[in-house]
């Protein structure tokens, strides 16, 4: 029941950036200019020159709420994003979110009438499984009457903004970079604030740190 992002792959580096830059000059390395890539991307970065930084690419694999999702496509600059579709298929396997932080909240009203196990995290769950029920069978009795493209593009309908969906989240270091600012930050939702420090972590930890650099210049 929780969101998870595997990192698919990626291409480029600090030095894929810096070589980048220095594309207007002299584009050879050489260890004295190995050694200033570091200062170079951070005086870029800092003064907004940030079209080197689209040189590379980071693809995730994201299995997330709808409500994240959405929060994804929002203010988007170069990503491309290709999403799991109920409109195409019947979303078999009923996947959702719960939040964690919901787990001791009890509902009022019912502890008031004296029942045994009251959360919200219970009452979203029961609310997230009735829909998924009623989805199911929406769909079978739609189907005959409206088609079966009719009936799964409007039995979704019923899908609660905590399923989980599967997206192909691709984005440049550039647009990577805007989406931590915006979401990687105290103000931006828990959800999609676990999923850009979760990516920032799997990138973090690819073997020999090639972005190391790169993650300095832009203080993340």
């Amino acid at each position: 029941m929780k969101n998870t992002i595997e990192l698919l792959g990626h291409y480029g580096s600090d030095i894929t950036h810096a070589q980048s830059a220095w594309t207007s000059t002299i584009r050879e390395l050489n260890n004295e200019k190995i050694q200033r890539i570091p200062k170079l991307l951070k005086m870029l970065a800092d003064q907004g020159h940030h079209t080197i930084f689209e040189k590379s690419s980071l693809h995730f694999l994201v299995d997330c709420d709808i409500a994240s999702h959405i929060h994804i496509l929002k203010h988007r600059v170069g990503v491309s994003v290709n999403g799991e579709s109920a409109r195409y298929k019947e979303l078999k396997e009923d996947k959702y979110y719960l939040p964690e932080d919901w787990k001791n909240v009890p509902d009022a009203k019912l502890a008031a009438m004296q029942y045994v196990e009251t959360s919200w995290a219970k009452n979203l769950k029961e609310y997230t499984e009735k829909g998924n029920e009623l989805y199911h069978r929406c769909i079978k009795d739609l189907e005959p009457v409206l088609g079966r493209k009719r009936a799964k593009e409007s039995a979704r309908f019923f899908k609660t903004y905590n399923s989980r969906i599967q997206s192909d989240v691709m984005f440049n270091w550039r647009s990577f970079a805007h989406f931590l600012a915006l979401r990687n930050k105290p103000d931006a939702q828990l959800e999609i604030r676990e999923i850009a420090a979760d990516m920032l972590r799997l990138v973090k930890e690819i073997p020999g740190n090639p972005y190391e650099h790169t993650i300095a210049a832009f203080d993340l």
